[in-house]
Order: C-alpha cells, then sequence, then structure tokens
C-alpha cells in the first residue's frame, strides 16, 4: 500500500476516518517507511496546534432544522 499512502489519506488516518484495512496498512507502514513516518510528525503536529471548536447552534436554529425535518419527513409519506 506504501505507494497509496498520500497526505489525504494521513489525515483521514490523524481523524480516524480510515477503514479497518487503512488503518492496519497505514500502521505497519508507518512502522517501515521513516519518511512517511516523518510526515505523519509533521501533519499530527500541526492537528495538535488546530483549536478544539466546538459548535453550539442557537435553540431557534435547532428548532427550525426541526420543523424543516418534520415538513420533509410528512412530504415523503403523503
Amino acid at each position: 500500500m506504501e505507494q497509496n499512502l498520500t497526505p489525504d489519506l494521513l489525515i483521514q488516518y490523524l481523524y480516524k476516518e480510515t477503514s479497518v484495512t487503512e488503518t492496519l496498512a497505514i500502521q505497519e507502514e508507518l512502522m517501515k517507511n521513516i519518511m512517511l513516518r516523518e510526515t505523519y510528525e509533521e501533519l499530527f503536529s500541526a492537528y495538535r496546534e488546530l483549536p478544539k471548536v466546538t459548535f453550539r447552534p442557537s435553540p431557534s436554529a435547532l428548532r427550525n432544522i426541526l420543523h424543516y425535518s418534520e415538513q420533509t419527513a410528512l412530504e415523503n409519506h403523503v
């Protein structure tokens, strides 16, 4: 899998968005390939420095979403 390990795939790995098969292949390749490991460590360092954001939608936004969901659910059943 070495040739398929792109920075994008390493980022998916950081965010735990890879499949079990991909995760195992990435972990194995990280142990064998020092250049890939350096790239991963750079990405991981940048990832750790990103601010941790939490979103809190307003109550009215949540009501609007729920109302829209109810409307579209009813339309699909009619």
